[in-house]
Formats: structure tokens, C-alpha cells, sequence
């Protein structure tokens, strides 16, 4: 009996994904030694806060995803819809009763924790649209009625994200879903109709959908030169400290614009350009190709998952995780405009790090429950 129990644990043992695991605490030792050097520049001195705060969120993040990844996860195909509710309040609650921080009203005050409820909507939307499409086959593609309700599902967190106002999220709960649509099938007809909707409605979201701020930010992103000191700042100084590093990079604490504090929001935003300038080409190439071993890790457990949900939800959580890594690193190295968007396991912050933690628990758990028995 013992022998036979001994067997069983060993089993439950090997199942473990520890390549997958091994990426993400690479990534994570990177961000916290990436973060050390960010928050030691002249008006700062030597503060280790965010460094030990960061230090206890990356705990939490790995009880969670050890959690997650040895329960089953139909689990969370039962829950989604409780989820996902629970979500929708809590982003109503942020409307209300949220915390304004930067002209932004995203945050619970938890009094311990201040919770961003638009960070695990993008969770909770996978969650649902995976829920919804692992439930039906559309062998010919999906048509307009199959849309319908994955559609409404989607757009309520949209506009409440969009109302905060926080439209890279919003664009980005829009996006995963696209990601699985695309990745189910859906009729020609409906994405042709979709791309000419999307380039004639262009004018009308530039006049009537975007504020003036947000319309300057793409404007500052063509020509950063038209205010240097002003909105271009940001995006010029971030480039500089990405060129600056050249191959090799300047070395660990030695780099010039994150030390004397020319890179603004250099722990969260723009942590990518501290690893740049100090690290160079190499240590940025780097990174990037353990976050392509991510991407690629995650696409093999989507195809090896026992059933359809499973892969589907591992899409939807993959694809959050890749526009956040696309759409921070280009607009640091000038590519795409400047948002409000953390570098997933490097950047500081306790809700964005729980949020891709337990993305990640979810798809270590679709791994590691690959097998029925």
C-alpha cells in the first residue's frame, strides 16, 4: 500500500511542468534584479520598499500558481461565470467607490491590497469565452448568431475598463478575444466585413471615440520632436536609454538615464528600458527569447490539452501575456505609442503580477492535468 502510494505521488510529481515553471522564475529573478537597480537612483537612494513588497508579491504570485496548477481545471470552466460576475461588480464598484490615482479611477482600496479589477477581467473573459466556445462545434466557421453572446460577454468589461479611462486594457480584453475567435474559426465573410468596418469607423473613433490626450499620444508617437519637454518627453527618454546600451549595456546600476532618473515611471512602465541600458542588446534579446520560450511553451500545452476548453483557455490567457510583452516593449523602443501597459513579470506591481500568476497557474494546470487518469 505504501509502495502503491509512493508510486502514485511520484506520478503526480513527474506531471509537473518544471521547463514552464523554470521560464517564469527566470523571468521573475530578472524583473526583481532589473528592479533593484530601477528604484536605486539619486532622490531614492538606497530604498528597498518596492524591491521587498515586489519580493512578497512574487511569493504570493508562486502559492497561487502552485495552487492553481494541481487543481483540476474544470474547476474554473464551473466557475466562470461566477468569475466573471464577481468581476463585472467589482469594476461597477470601481466607478463608484474607486481609487483615482494619476487622473485614473482603476483601484479597489482593499486596505491591505489595492485591487485593479481590470486586470483579472482579462482573466475572467477567457475564462467565459472559452466556457462558451468549448461547449459547441462550428465545423464550417462561426457565424454572426454565434457571435452575439461572446460579443456582450466581451464588451461589458470593455466600456466599464474604457469609462475608467484605461483604453490599453480595454483594447487588450478586445484583442484576447479576438485571439480566440480567430483561433476556433471564424467565416471569411464576417472578418472581410469586420476590417472594412474597422478602416471606415477610423475617422469617426478618431473625432468622437478618443480623447484629446489619447489623440495626442499618437501624435507625440509620430513625432516626439513636437514637445521634447513636454508630452515627447517619455518616449525620447525611453529610447535613449534603450540605445544607449548598445551590446553589452552600461552594467548592472551604472546606467545613466534610469540611476539620475531621466526614464519616468522606470519601476513599472518603463522597467524595460533600465534592463536595455544596462544590460544592452544581449540582455534585452535575452529576455525576449524567454518570454518567446513562454509563448511557445504555452502553444504546446494548448495542442497537448485534453479537451477543448482547456485550450482554448490556455489561447486566451497566452494571448493576454503576448500583447502586454508586444505592446510594452514597442512603445519603449518607439514602435507603438505610449500607454499605461507593465511588462508581465517584470514590471512592479502587486495586481498585474497576481493576475499573470494566476494566468499562468491556469495554464500549468491545463499541463499538468493533461492526462485523465
Amino acid at each position: 500500500m505504501q509502495n502503491y502510494s509512493s508510486l502514485q505521488n511520484s506520478k503526480r510529481f513527474s506531471r509537473f511542468n518544471f521547463k514552464f515553471a523554470f521560464i517564469i522564475f527566470a523571468l521573475l529573478f530578472i524583473g526583481l534584479i532589473n528592479l533593484f537597480s530601477a528604484t536605486h537612483g539619486v532622490s531614492l537612494g538606497h530604498n528597498t520598499r518596492l524591491f521587498w513588497l515586489q519580493l512578497i508579491w512574487m511569493s504570493a504570485g508562486w502559492i497561487l500558481f502552485l495552487i492553481v496548477t494541481f487543481i483540476d481545471y474544470d474547476l474554473f470552466k464551473r466557475l466562470a461565470y461566477a468569475f466573471y460576475g464577481f468581476n463585472i461588480i467589482a469594476l461597477i464598484m470601481v466607478m463608484l467607490v474607486g481609487k483615482t490615482v494619476l487622473g485614473a479611477q482603476r483601484w479597489l482600496d482593499l486596505g491591505f491590497f489595492r485591487w485593479q479589477p481590470s486586470e483579472t477581467a482579462k482573466i475572467s473573459v477567457a475564462l467565459v469565452l472559452a466556457k462558451i466556445f468549448s461547449e459547441k462545434s462550428y465545423p464550417n466557421g462561426m457565424g454572426v448568431k454565434d457571435l452575439l453572446w461572446p460579443g456582450v460577454i466581451t464588451l461589458i468589461p470593455f466600456i466599464l475598463t474604457v469609462r475608467q479611462p484605461d483604453l490599453g486594457t480595454s483594447l487588450l480584453i478586445i484583442g484576447i478575444a479576438v485571439s480566440m475567435v480567430l483561433f476556433i474559426k471564424v467565416k471569411w465573410s464576417i472578418i472581410i466585413v469586420l476590417l472594412l468596418g474597422g478602416v471606415l469607423a477610423t475617422p469617426l473613433v478618431w473625432n468622437f471615440g478618443l480623447k484629446k490626450y489619447q489623440q495626442d499620444r499618437v501624435m507625440i508617437f509620430l513625432n516626439p520632436g513636437r514637445d521634447p519637454r513636454g508630452r515627447g518627453y517619455n518616449s525620447i527618454q525611453s529610447k535613449v536609454a534603450v540605445g544607449s546600451g548598445r551590446l553589452l549595456g552600461k552594467g548592472f546600476r551604472k546606467g545613466t538615464q534610469s540611476q539620475l532618473e531621466f526614464i519616468p515611471e522606470r519601476h513599472s512602465d518603463f522597467i524595460y528600458s533600465v534592463l536595455s541600458e544596462e544590460h544592452g542588446f544581449i540582455g534585452s534579446v535575452f529576455t525576449l527569447g524567454l518570454f518567446c520560450i513562454l509563448f511557445f511553451t504555452s502553444l504546446r500545452i494548448s495542442y497537448e490539452a485534453r479537451d477543448k476548453f482547456g485550450a482554448l483557455v490556455t489561447i486566451g490567457i497566452l494571448s493576454f501575456i503576448f500583447f502586454h510583452t508586444f505592446i510594452n516593449v514597442g512603445m519603449v523602443t518607439g514602435i507603438l505609442p505610449i500607454v499605461g501597459m507593465p511588462l508581465p513579470l517584470l514590471s512592479y506591481g502587486g495586481s498585474s503580477l497576481l493576475t499573470v500568476m494566476l494566468g499562468l497557474g491556469i495554464i500549468s494546470s491545463v499541463s499538468y492535468n493533461k492526462y485523465l487518469f
